[in-house]
């Protein structure tokens, strides 16, 4: 996706990695905020469906989560290299080790957090969540959040997803990447 005509062309000498659970917005944040930037915009699930030639669900069923990881892992590093863009990641590709790794090191990270109802009511409507099948939403997400949100906290960045309009967030970020140096 191409930044919008408009967007202020931004001096970062990094990429900015955005992380966190499914459903906080990552992917409607990072295009809001490549199109404020001026930055390319990329999306590595998309990328890795594309690599892959078939749907992250179909990856799970087929090869299993580890199998899905090693690739995520890889995309991702192909990602990060090049020129600096947006990144909105899967909410479990910061909880490899190696890849995050290579996150921090190479990228300005941002984790969005957002309640779990609010994640909850989010990823109920579509039901392409691999992670999600079979279980209560509510309880799948509390798991991940406690098992997770100490391993997102390592972001250089910590902004909260309300449920009101995206752009408060990308606000945020905008605020909080003046700072970092």
């Amino acid at each position: 996706m191409m930044p919008a005509p408009n967007a202020k062309p931004c001096p970062l000498s990094k990429p900015i990695v955005l992380v966190g659970l499914m459903g906080v917005g990552k992917t409607t944040i990072g295009r809001r905020l490549s199109a404020r930037l001026g930055l390319p915009f990329v999306d590595a699930d998309h990328e890795i469906e594309v690599a892959a030639g078939m749907s992250i669900s179909e990856i799970f069923e087929r090869y299993g989560e580890s199998y899905f990881r090693s690739g995520e892992s890889r995309v991702i590093s192909r990602l990060l290299d090049g020129e600096i863009k947006i990144i909105a990641t899967g909410g479990g590709a910061f909880m490899h080790d190696c890849t995050r790794e290579k996150i921090l090191t190479s990228a300005i990270t941002v984790w969005i957090d957002a309640d779990i109802h609010v994640l909850a009511e989010r990823v109920g409507r579509r039901d392409n969540r691999p992670l999600l099948k079979g279980g209560n939403v509510v309880d799948v997400l509390k798991n991940l959040a406690n098992i997770r949100n100490p391993i997102y906290a390592q972001a250089i960045i910590h902004v909260r997803s309300q449920p009101t309009s995206q752009d408060i967030v990308v606000d945020r970020i905008l605020e909080a990447l003046s700072n970092v140096s």
